[in-house]
């Protein structure tokens, strides 16, 4: 199940992975992402994956999920990776998404939701919170300077 997370809000949206996902899912999931995309036009936005519940996915859902990444990279600045115990994992399955978006990922610890939204809205990251990039985002976002950094 994918769940979007209440503290979703302008350019930043989250959702929540409990247990295994399925392509069906994630297809009925894009819209809300898309809405976001839609609104905010030609800006980017940043994107919070909660992974703490997750048991895996289906290779529909991985094949969807890099479709979906395929078709929207240019507008997706930040993606933040929450929470997941299989650490190596989230790594292969973040990095086969990231191959084709070109947005940057960093991974944070449950504990670390709060620094992992305000890093995913404003592109700061907490001095307490340490750094670990699993991308460094290569693409046309790599020097963007977030105009919704006071968020």
């Amino acid at each position: 199940m994918i769940e979007r997370l209440k503290e979703s809000f302008g350019a930043a949206i989250g959702f929540k992975v409990v247990g295994r996902i399925t392509g069906d899912e994630v297809k009925a999931f894009e819209p809300q992402i898309e809405f976001v995309i839609a609104e905010r036009k030609e800006r980017p936005i940043g994107i919070l994956a909660d992974l703490s519940q997750m048991d895996g996915a289906d290779w529909k859902a991985r094949w969807d999920e890099m479709r979906f990444l395929q078709k929207y990279t240019d507008h997706i600045a930040r993606m933040a990776v929450v929470g997941a115990d299989k650490w190596e994992e989230v790594i292969a399955m973040v990095l086969a998404g990231t191959a084709v978006l070109q947005a940057e990922t960093r991974y944070f610890t449950t504990a670390e939701i709060n620094a992992a939204w305000e890093w995913v809205r404003t592109s700061k990251n907490a001095d307490r919170v340490p750094v670990r990039t699993m991308y460094e985002g290569k693409g046309l976002f790599k020097d963007y300077i977030p105009e919704y950094t006071g968020l």
